[in-house]
C-alpha cells in the first residue's frame, strides 16, 4: 500500500517534468480575437487587404485605411504627435502622395548615396499569413553590409501586421524603431 500511495503522489511530478524541462510552464496562447470564427472567405479578404497595402501607392493605399486607424510604429506615432495629427491623418500624409514626395525609406534622407550599387531585388510578399482579423506580411529585402565593401549586401526580413475590419486597415504593427539623428556632416560627401 505504501508503494502505491508513493506512486500516486509521484505521478503528477513525472507528468510535469517535460514542461519543466522546456523552461517552465507553457505560455497561454491568446487568439487575436477571442472566439474567432473567420471563414476561409473572410481570411482571404484579410489576406488581400495586407497584400493591397504592400502593392498599392498613393490614393489607392490611403483608401485602404479606416478613419479609426491605430498606429503602433513608434516613428509614425512620434511623427503624428509632433504634427498634431491623428494616426489616420498622418497615415494619409505619409502614403497619399507619389513615392518621391515622401520622406524616409530607400533613397530618402539618410539613405544610401545615389552612386551606391543597387541591392538585389527583394520580395515584398515573401510570406503572407492571415488569422482571424490579422494579416502579417513578411518582406525580404537586402541591405548594404556596413562592415564590407560597397555592393556587399545581406538579406533582412521585415514585417507589417494589420488588423482588418470590413476590408479596411484599422491597426498596424511592425518592427520599426526611432533612429538616432545622423552625425553632423554624414552623407554630405565629407
Amino acid at each position: 500500500m505504501k508503494k502505491l500511495s508513493w506512486m500516486v503522489l509521484a505521478l503528477p511530478l513525472f507528468a510535469a517534468a517535460p514542461a519543466a524541462a522546456q523552461g517552465g510552464a507553457q505560455p497561454n496562447i491568446v487568439f487575436p480575437t477571442a472566439g474567432c470564427t473567420a471563414t476561409p472567405a473572410q481570411l482571404e479578404e484579410v489576406r488581400k487587404a495586407g497584400i493591397a497595402f504592400t502593392t498599392s501607392q498613393g490614393a489607392a493605399r490611403v483608401a485602404l485605411a479606416d478613419p479609426s486607424y491605430k498606429q503602433h510604429n513608434p516613428a509614425f506615432v512620434k511623427g503624428a504627435r509632433e504634427a498634431m495629427m491623428s494616426d489616420y491623418d498622418y497615415f494619409k500624409s505619409r502614403f497619399g502622395g507619389p513615392p518621391a514626395a515622401r520622406q524616409g525609406g530607400p533613397g530618402g534622407p539618410g539613405g544610401a548615396p545615389a552612386a551606391a550599387p543597387a541591392p538585389p531585388q527583394g520580395n515584398p510578399l515573401e510570406i503572407v499569413m492571415a488569422e482571424c482579423d490579422l494579416v502579417t506580411v513578411i518582406h525580404k529585402n537586402f541591405r548594404q553590409d556596413p562592415t564590407a565593401a560597397p555592393g556587399t549586401f545581406y538579406e533582412v526580413f521585415t514585417f507589417d501586421t494589420f488588423r482588418v475590419r470590413n476590408g479596411k486597415l484599422v491597426e498596424h504593427w511592425d518592427g520599426a524603431v526611432i533612429n538616432p539623428p545622423a552625425p553632423a556632416g554624414a552623407g554630405r560627401g565629407n
